[in-house]
């Protein structure tokens, strides 16, 4: 039962500022609603939080959010305080007065969201405690962690199947954003839930633009890349610790704000780093696999992968770190074969058990970055979904390759590295296969050889893109023991002697970084505004003590920046704004705004709601109605009507001072008698003007008229 007869939805505007949810959200909260334990696999920044959220405001009692995220809960509690939601959390790193208070609260119904840790949770003095209060719901985030089928087992989760045996009626919600069809049995099973609902929301995160890129010459190619992002944040996942901290110093020797992240750092050094980047202090984070489980930051433009990931589950949970406000983000992956060779010295010197299995993933992976078809239909086939289109969003879809037979090139290649004994260079190779006649292959009597200008119909360059391409796919491996010599790769023999078929990208078509267009001058033009809105927020998020993206999301200010309204009414239409935000942040914002557009204005450009405003200067300078349209050469109505406006969306207009200026009170009563009988004041003015014979104007009818209807 709930507290109120207000829909769901009611509750996302009021609190998110949203006027529809995503897919499934709904759905799930009636669910909950309706009193049915719930599972729900929704990918990262599917928007999981909301679904316990909104219940947990329409339920009567206090949801207790159960998370192994101890760091975050400050965050998470912090960005529900600015949303206007009563919600605190107890975990090991406050004092015991403080958990008291927080109890307190909970009993005296101050609050309507608790996020404990498992640890917690699970103590017999806590258990005391929720015997005492009204718990709603229970919901348990990462849910994954209570299977051992999942990729992060912890064994505490396991434990909270006693939450069933304590509290029988209360309704559980389980959320992940990564498990497979065992693990989301396991979890309803080990949680102890009654016929649960199941949710699974789609995988197909559209916003996320995926590319492939060679990894040949990374750093200038990240670099490029970050060029035509300035100011904006990301991830770069390496393989190592060392390629870590080596990659984030030449970034910064580069002019760019980067830092490193990686297990091998103290707990403290972590939280600094991790805490900067959450608060846009750093906008560039080089991290090993061990950075984003549970990072709740919206506006990561892009993440780009140093190397390539072991397997696609880890692949798409970091990807999926980008763009979680909804706004187009870009995923990059440096492909090398030498990076699939480096994994598989990994597991053959590890021997896990479950060797082929990981193996097997491997080679999934090796699959998706060696492909000519869409990558989203290769990435979302992985996880059992269809896309029955190419999605349009891939660097595949948007610049189709043209591949041609290589095979013959291969065995060319590969009989002049045979016959060199394995022990020449790339560049040398290429010498060889062209014919060249410098002093080290006269020298080193290369131009005996068989194969000596067998490729000497390509260019050079076209040999060395070949050449990577093979070095990619496994054909030809780089020596990196000796002397970066090419030497034959595990495909070599069925190419050889096999009859196996190569096809290969023509050079013009390998795929490169990709070059955003200039901007128009409006697009030029919202950037500035977006960056001024943006300043703002990074200066109300450091008075809060909050991330920047807590206040109002990337695109919200984009919106914003869209929309540009100069009015808390207007204001209170963005997407993202709710009634706390508005009351908080709604005039710093606004301020920005109006300056803005008085400046566009000042600069002989019309934007929108740059009329009002200049009404509104002049209003505040003291002159009349007639004063303000002589100045700005419009009618007295017209004038009248843009302060009703202004004093509808906020602004001080002392709309009863210039009523009593401009008619007396019987003049009022009879001018609103009029109004009544046509029954469309506003919007038929006219019609008012005949019914009283035209002896009123026009300003006097709209004043009237907006006092009316104030």
């Amino acid at each position: 039962m709930t507290l109120t007869d207000q829909s769901p939805v009611d509750f996302l505007k009021r609190y998110y500022g949203y006027d529809r949810f995503r897919p499934m959200q709904e759905d799930i909260i009636r669910s909950i609603l309706s009193g049915r334990d719930t599972v729900v696999l929704m990918p990262t920044g599917g928007g999981k939080s909301v679904c316990f959220q909104i219940p947990a405001l329409m339920l009567p009692g206090v949801t207790v959010v159960v998370s192994p995220l101890i760091a975050l809960m400050k965050d998470q509690v912090g960005a529900l305080h600015l949303n206007g939601i009563p919600a605190a959390y107890i975990n090991s790193t406050q004092t015991s007065r403080e958990q008291r208070d927080i109890e307190e609260n909970c009993l005296s119904g101050k609050l309507k969201l608790l996020y404990v840790s498992p640890e917690k949770l699970l103590t017999d003095a806590f258990f005391i405690f929720l015997k005492r209060i009204r718990v709603s719901l229970f919901a348990i985030d990462e849910a994954h962690c209570i299977s051992s089928w999942g990729h992060d087992f912890r064994p505490e989760y396991t434990q909270l199947n006693v939450l069933k045996e304590h509290f029988p009626d209360v309704p559980t919600i389980a959320l992940t954003a990564t498990a497979d069809k065992l693990t989301r049995q396991d979890i309803a099973q080990r949680l102890g839930m009654n016929d649960p609902a199941v949710f699974l929301a789609s995988f197909n995160r559209t916003n996320l633009s995926l590319q492939v890129l060679p990894g040949q010459n990374r750093l200038q190619q990240i670099i490029r890349l970050l060029r035509q992002k300035p100011d904006t944040s990301g991830i770069i996942y390496c393989l190592s610790r060392k390629s870590c901290e080596t990659l984030a110093g030449k970034l910064q020797e580069k002019g760019f704000g980067a830092a490193f992240y990686h297990a091998g750092m103290s707990s403290d050094e972590r939280a600094k780093t991790q805490d900067a980047f959450l608060r846009d202090d750093v906008r560039i984070i080089c991290a090993t696999i061990a950075f984003g489980m549970g990072i709740d930051k919206s506006n990561v433009r892009w993440v780009i992968h140093y190397n390539m990931p072991k397997n696609i589950e880890g692949f798409y949970q970091e990807i999926g770190r980008a763009g979680r406000d909804g706004a187009p983000a870009q995923t990059v992956l440096f492909y090398s074969f030498a990076d699939v060779a480096t994994y598989k010295d990994m597991l053959s010197e590890n021997s896990p058990a479950n060797l082929h299995l990981q193996l097997a993933k491997l080679e999934r992976m090796q699959q998706y970055a060696d492909a000519h078809t869409c990558r989203r239909q290769i990435l979302l086939s992985y996880f059992s979904e269809e896309l029955p289109e190419p999605c349009g969003n891939c660097d595949v879809c948007r610049d189709p390759r043209v591949t041609i037979d290589g095979t013959v090139l291969a065995q060319k290649a590969l009989s002049a590295i045979v016959r060199t004994g394995e022990r020449v260079p790339m560049n040398l190779l290429i010498d060889i296969l062209r014919g060249s006649r410098s002093q080290a292959i006269l020298q080193g009597g290369y131009d005996q050889i068989k194969t000596y200008g067998a490729g000497r119909d390509l260019r050079f360059d076209e040999w060395r893109s070949y050449l990577h391409q093979l070095i990619n796919i496994g054909v030809i491996e780089i020596a990196y023991d000796n002397h970066y010599a090419l030497r034959r790769g595990i495909l070599a023999d069925q190419v050889l002697y096999a009859g196996r078929k190569i096809n290969l990208v023509r050079p013009d078509d390998v795929p490169k970084a990709v070059v955003e267009k200039p901007k128009t001058k409006t697009e030029t033009q919202r950037d500035d505004l977006f960056e001024q809105l943006r300043a703002i927020r990074k200066q109300l998020a450091d008075q809060q003590n909050v991330p920047a993206y807590v206040i109002f999301t990337d695109t919200t200010l984009e919106d914003m920046a869209r929309q540009r309204p100069t009015t808390p009414d207007a204001l209170r239409n963005v997407s993202g704004v709710g009634e706390r935000k508005l009351q908080l942040f709604g005039r710093q914002f606004l301020d920005v705004i109006v300056s803005y557009v008085r400046g566009r204005t000042e600069s002989g450009e019309k934007p929108k709601g740059s009329t009002q405003l200049l009404t509104l200067d002049l209003y505040n300078r003291g002159l009349s109605i007639d004063e303000i349209a002589a100045e700005r050469q419009l009618s007295p109505g017209s004038i009248a009507s843009h302060l009703i406006q202004l004093s509808r969306g906020g602004y001080d207009i002392d709309l009863d001072g210039l009523l009593a200026d401009a008619v007396t009170p019987p003049e009022q009563q009879e001018i609103e008698q009029a109004i009544t009988a046509v029954g469309m004041p506003e919007g038929r003015l006219k019609a008012v003007f005949d019914a009283l014979g035209g002896r009123y104007t026009y300003t006097q009818l709209a004043l009237v008229a907006g006092v009316l209807n104030r």
